[in-house]
């Protein structure tokens, strides 16, 4: 059973807390993660490209010249597809690049970002925040005590102190474990858990 140890914002340490094997001891599958984050990224995208077909382009509403008689090929209208300001053929229209994928896939992978934060050392877990008062100062203090420069936070619940501090940090982010997902974990350099946190993580992904 792996164990991590426990710090406060001076980067001292105050305990050690025993981790679950099926959830921070994972084998790690690039291939899978991977399948996870392009999964998360499909489902993220706008898919709000848009072009205008001849029947939405304006104007084009009068015959250019009569059918026949003037040597010219016919037409119908100036906004056909092969004219200057007309109408896309098969352009994008708006869609969904959403796809389902299967729930123990994104579980499982889920545990192998946490499992290998751990394995490379850049899982950190501290006791507490104890600023009750949002400053920038207080929080970048913390960043330096741990030399962090990418970090994702995860909090237990609602802490306004700490989202308030952390928020015009550059590179930072917090987070409810409920919002812990695959491609937040792997996008930040390190991951830093409030120990509450933890009882959260390990109920979500022991279902």
């Amino acid at each position: 059973m792996p164990t991590v140890d426990v710090y406060n914002i001076a980067k001292e340490k105050v305990g050690e807390l025993d981790l679950k094997d099926e959830i921070f001891g994972v084998e790690v599958k690039g291939h899978l993660l991977h399948e996870v984050v392009t999964w998360q990224r499909a489902c993220r995208r706008s898919g709000t490209a848009c072009t205008k077909t001849r029947g939405e382009v304006r104007g084009g509403g009068r015959k250019p010249w009569r059918q026949k008689g003037t040597g010219r090929a016919r037409v119908g209208s100036s906004r056909s597809p092969i004219w200057k300001g007309g109408g896309t053929t098969f352009g994008p229209r708006p869609r969904s690049y959403a796809y389902a994928l299967p729930k123990q896939v994104r579980r499982l992978a889920l545990k192998m970002a946490l499992s290998s934060k751990l394995a490379e050392g850049q899982l950190v877990v501290l006791d507490a925040y104890p600023h009750t008062t949002p400053r920038t100062k207080d929080f970048i203090k913390v960043m330096e005590n741990f030399d962090l420069n990418k970090a994702l936070f995860i909090t237990p619940d609602e802490n306004r102190a700490l989202t308030l501090s952390a928020r015009n940090v550059p590179g930072v982010q917090v987070m409810l474990p409920m919002g812990l997902n695959v491609y937040d974990i792997l996008k930040y350099e390190y991951l830093v858990l409030l120990s509450p946190a933890l009882d959260a993580i390990e109920a979500r992904l022991a279902k």
